[in-house]
């Protein structure tokens, strides 16, 4: 059975089906009584505020008609189908529905008939090899087989591989539970074949004679590495050279690549012509290093054969030789190439055109440059002669974050761009003159930071945000909704509100009154906050309607312990750190319980849940709390979506990982509780957690020398920063490779662990390579003066040490390292 925390949770989980841009359906859980469900009715626009939110149909009445019309026994409580149609553009008075193999109608007034219109969506076949992918809502999915052969049915899981889920007979049909994005394959015993994809609603399947029959698809080569002519209006490569076609002088070669010492050759797929045709773009490039990096990993114990596999793949390393694109100005008219100065992008690390491209007026062709180490990231336009010019230059003396916060927005007529830039600070928006390249406006400001932009509307000169710490009241990774003028910050209206974090849906466009939506559907919640929901006009934000309220005191009432939300002064005793404290259920106030930090300082976000979790959610953190650990997880200095200098922090110093942060943190927490015993505490984490783990036993001791942390266990971590993947690393540690990335390394820096350390790792961990802890294991080695546990684990990829034999062996070991609870 379910806990209480996720029965609730499912209970507060609204997924609106839109009949209309006014009124949806969804289908309630109820938490109370378990399988009882309701179809529940919201329309916006009822006169009646009352009866925006109602019973969809009386699911008595209903009931009872479909027994006497079947002969099977309808439970009320709980109808024999998901998913329910109404007429779209008629009164909300009946219901369509699929049961026992056929369509029912159920009137308003009472009638039940059986409906012989569409109903469902018809899903067609996939061309190739699918897969499921997994976070879906729930769905139905109905096959009617329509031949004289049964039909095997399986599930594809998210490797591809087929799971059976048995068959439908012949002339016969099933219908099945199952998520959006889910894949199902359909195969007869004659050779049919046939997959498909769930969709939201009623997804149909109609197997007729001669279903599933491959057709022969006509294929074409396109390889783009292929160097080969390739044409485009007058101009085109060949051979690695450009040249043109005129109708009078036939082919001219323009380009000589084998003159230029550089080794650049021309890309026959990056072909930019301008819009009154009498220039091109022509992107070159050098190519990456050849004898660039290479992961092996042998799979010693394959599932398919006895012998061990090797397997290989390309894995750039921070410091490598990587590709170099630069594009270059052609006059078609006069046959030549023109000359530019590419100064302002000569070392990219990224260099695109995007959504910008040419100019509509055909004078200037503009691009983005995202420079190798990141301090520089530009909007650079080349106009027709070659002068080359910086429309919008951001810089930072540690690093821009293009993988997080990259956002820019051109303007229907080209001639205004919406960018982001942490310039003051704090990441906020700029709306910029294309033609001049000045700023015409700060969009946004203030003490908080846009998180992502979620809609624009030029023509109203609108934007809609999700925004974080926008009050200073509440956390600080709270989101919210806010909705700004273009021209003017001070017109912001917060779409949102309610103390916690907000997520949205929005109702259809309403045809009657433009392209933005009338509603959205406002959820927000916290740790310790079960999900309500509002419906809100997307103008104003006003509540219209409560859909679900807080069910909190009656998830209380059945035993659930909520994590206890604590904020404290970071290292510098001012900045507030927000983080969760899970205690054990069965806690004994009289004794003293060793503390487990579960940490993840990943630069590129936060990670500290902030909505409402159910105990499966977080399983293994609870697993720990219920064996004897108080179990922590916080956000330090470091990580992302707060201050431009409080993400600055891990700039070259990934050791850091806010660790002094923490250690602040907890000792803060334990002043009020005497129960957390900061003498006995332990650090587990993956991946850069890995890293942070071990950090905290070889970087951050006390004065006396002594570390805070006395054990800590470290799944799959890049424990020096030159052997992980190059674009994580490059991102906060720069380029070229210096001597912080030595100063950051656990392996050089061994010498320094104290503590009990648990090492775990995936032979087939293609994210993080595995030499990683292995050469960390070999230093220990070497040392010779320190005992360690260490757990390879054969077949496996990275996040191994997650799994359950993983998480028991960490388990244990925290037992071993830190013990019990102990009398106060």
């Amino acid at each position: 059975m379910s806990s209480p925390s996720e029965r609730y949770l499912k209970q507060a989980t609204v997924n609106p089906h839109w009949i209309n841009p006014h009124a949806f359906w969804y289908l309630r859980e109820a938490a109370s009584v378990p399988s009882t469900t309701e179809y529940i009715l919201v329309e916006a626009t009822h006169e009646n505020e009352s009866s925006r939110r109602r019973p969809a149909f009386d699911h008595s009445a209903l009931a009872a008609k479909l027994t006497e019309s079947t002969g099977q026994n309808v439970d009320p409580s709980n109808l024999p189908f998901r998913w329910i149609e109404f007429s779209a553009d008629g009164p909300l008075d009946s219901v369509r529905f699929r049961f026992s193999g056929k369509v029912f109608e159920y009137k308003g007034t009472g009638e039940l008939g059986v409906w012989e219109g569409d109903f469902g969506t018809k899903l067609e076949p996939l061309d190739g090899d699918v897969a499921t992918i997994h976070g879906g809502p729930p769905t139905e999915l109905t096959i009617v087989n329509k031949t004289e052969a049964s039909v095997k049915v399986y599930w594809i899981d998210g490797s591809g591989k087929n799971l059976d889920y048995g068959s439908v007979e012949a002339n016969g049909e099933t219908s099945l539970q199952t998520y959006v994005d889910h894949a199902w394959l359909l195969e007869g015993g004659n050779g049919e074949k046939a997959r498909y994809r769930a969709v939201e609603g009623a997804g149909l399947i109609i197997l007729e004679p001669g279903w599933g029959h491959p057709k022969e698809l006509a294929l074409r080569n396109s390889d783009p590495g292929e160097t080969r002519e390739m044409a485009h209006r007058e101009i085109f490569v060949r051979d690695g050279n450009v040249w043109v076609r005129d109708d009078s002088e036939g082919e001219l070669q323009i380009t000589r690549v084998e003159e230029d010492p550089s080794g650049f050759q021309f890309d026959p797929w990056k072909i930019k012509t301008s819009p009154d045709g009498k220039f091109a773009v022509v992107w070159k490039y050098t190519p990456e290093d050849p004898n660039g990096y290479t992961l092996y990993r042998i799979e010693s114990t394959p599932a398919d054969q006895l012998q061990p596999k090797l397997h290989s793949s390309s894995y750039p390393k921070p410091g490598q030789k990587i590709r170099i694109d630069r594009p270059c100005m052609f006059d078609l008219e006069g046959k030549r190439e023109v000359p530019t100065d590419d100064s302002l992008f000569s070392n990219p690390y990224d260099i695109r055109d995007s959504e910008l491209g040419w100019s509509p007026d055909s004078q200037e062709y503009r691009f983005e440059y995202n420079e190798r180490g990141h301090k520089h990231l530009r909007i650079i336009g080349m106009n027709r002669e070659g002068a080359i010019r910086a429309i919008i230059d951001d810089s930072s003396d540690t690093f821009i974050d293009y993988s997080q916060k990259r956002a820019y927005h051109l303007s229907p007529d080209g001639t205004e761009l919406i960018w982001a830039s942490e310039r003051d600070g704090w990441n906020h928006l700029y709306l910029y003159d294309i033609q001049s390249g000045n700023v015409k406006n700060q969009i946004t400001k203030g003490e908080w930071v846009v998180r992502e932009i979620e809609k624009i509307s030029w023509d109203t000169r609108e934007i809609w945000l999700t925004v974080y710490g926008i009050n200073p009241s509440e956390d600080p990774y709270y989101a919210h909704l806010a909705r700004v003028h273009l021209d003017d910050p001070s017109r912001l209206t917060l779409l949102t509100s309610g103390n916690g974090t907000h997520s949205w849906k929005w109702s259809p466009p309403d045809p009657a009154t433009g392209s933005t939506p009338s509603y959205l559907l406002d959820t927000f919640s916290r740790v310790d906050q079960l999900p309500v929901t509002i419906l809100r006009s997307s103008s104003t934000g006003a509540a219209l309607v409560t859909v679900e309220e807080d069910a909190t005191p009656a998830l209380l009432s059945e035993g659930y312990i909520p994590p206890q939300i604590f904020v404290a002064p970071g290292r510098d005793s001012q900045t507030p750190i927000h983080g969760i404290i899970l205690p054990q259920s069965n806690l004994d106030p009289t004794k003293k319980y060793p503390i487990v930090e579960d940490i993840y300082a990943s630069p590129h976000n936060f990670f500290t849940p902030k909505e409402f979790q159910s105990t499966w959610d977080l399983s293994s953190q609870y697993e720990l709390a219920s064996a004897g650990f108080v179990v922590v997880k916080l956000d330090g200095m470091g990580t992302n979506w707060r201050s431009k200098a409080f993400h600055s922090v891990c700039h070259k110093n990934l050791k850091d990982a806010g660790l002094p942060d923490r250690i602040a943190w907890i000792k803060s927490a334990a002043e009020t509780r005497p129960w957390m015993d900061i003498s006995r505490v332990g650090i587990y984490g993956g991946s850069a957690g890995g890293q942070s783990a071990v950090s905290a036993l070889i970087f951050h001791h006390d004065e006396e020398n002594s570390p805070f942390y006395k054990a800590a266990a470290a799944d799959c971590g890049c424990h020096d920063n030159r052997i992980d993947k190059m674009w994580w690393n490059e991102a906060w540690m720069g380029w070229p490779i210096d001597e912080s990335y030595e100063a950051n390394s656990n392996i050089v820096h061994a010498d320094k662990l104290k503590g009990q350390v648990l090492l775990t790792v995936g032979e087939m961990d293609d994210n993080v390579d595995p030499a990683s802890t292995l050469q960390l294991v070999k230093k220990l080695n070497n040392l010779g003066n320190h005992d360690y546990e260490m757990l390879y684990m054969p077949g496996l990829e990275h996040g191994a040490g997650g799994g359950d034999y993983g998480r028991a062996r960490r388990l244990r070991f925290f037992q071993r390292a830190l013990g019990g609870p102990m009398e106060l």
